[in-house]
């Protein structure tokens, strides 16, 4: 068997292996698995030194993402740009090589959308998603990005960032939030209940939000958005699009099949839901 997995902890939750045993088996990749394994920082330099031959990749979640980068032979310039990989693709020649499948993922979800260029957008949060959605809008924003954090020292790494990626940032506090969900495209990239309090301030006509939480879905921000007409994309958009990359970039198979990866996910997200009623 040749064998991928992703990495994180938690793990129980991932669609990873929902959506890319999908894909598997749409290509005729019957050779192929794919698992999840809880391993934390601590645990993983010794994970990446058993892997053996038959490995050919790895998905990487939290609190992993910047934690593998000493330990690979190189990684991408979409993953330098944020110092986050979140995909590993294990050469035959023995290489492991880091990427960041996040970015693209979030400009390849807004495109099916329609949303191909934005003159300023804003971003809820400034965690590692956050940092992700900037470099993603490097690539559509032609103004100016407002972040909204709640913490100092996030605000000042999101200002590094905006300077590293050519992005004209402006950083707001988190009192201010209701304020940004007037740009033409909201990102929000916090946990889940932290933008409930926003509800209200969703305007007449929206933009397009982009809530990047994928259970539980959907969130009462997007609910709201939703119940106004206002275009929405939700974490699963961005879940598929960057597996989607994942699987061409660790089998050589393309186009992935995206849109029966789609729908494995969102039926295990609905079997999931119906478990928890």
């Amino acid at each position: 068997m040749i064998r991928a997995a992703v990495l994180g902890s938690p793990i129980e939750h991932s669609l990873s292996p929902v959506l890319h045993r999908a894909a598997y088996q749409e290509l005729g990749l019957v050779d192929w698995s794919y698992d999840r394994f809880e391993i934390d920082e601590a645990a993983l330099p010794g994970f990446m030194a058993g892997l053996g031959p038959e490995w050919a990749g790895l998905s990487l979640t939290m609190p992993l993402k910047r934690a593998i980068i000493p330990l690979l032979d190189g990684i991408s310039d979409t993953a330098a740009a944020v110092e986050a990989v979140n995909t590993v693709v294990l050469t035959e020649d023995g290489r492991r090589l880091g990427d960041n499948t996040d970015i693209p993922g979030i400009v390849a979800a807004l495109h099916e959308r329609g949303v191909d260029q934005v003159e300023s957008a804003a971003i809820l949060g400034a965690g590692a998603t956050a940092s992700s959605a900037l470099a993603a809008l490097a690539r559509i924003c032609t103004g100016e990005v407002t972040v909204y954090v709640r913490s100092r020292a996030r605000a000042d790494e999101m200002g590094q960032w905006g300077e590293r990626l050519g992005v004209a940032v402006r950083i707001a506090d988190w009192s201010a939030a209701a304020d940004g969900l007037g740009a033409p495209l909201v990102i929000a990239t916090t946990p889940a209940g932290a933008t409930d309090p926003l509800t209200a301030a969703v305007p007449a006509v929206p933009g397009t939000l982009f809530d990047v939480l994928y259970d539980p879905w959907p969130t009462t921000l997007a609910a709201a958005w939703s119940a106004r007409g206002g275009p929405l994309l939700g974490g699963l958009d961005l879940l598929v699009h960057q597996a989607v990359l994942q699987v061409e970039k660790m089998t050589g198979r393309s186009p992935a099949p995206l849109e029966v990866m789609r729908q494995a996910g969102a039926a295990a997200l609905a079997s999931a839901t119906r478990r928890r009623v």
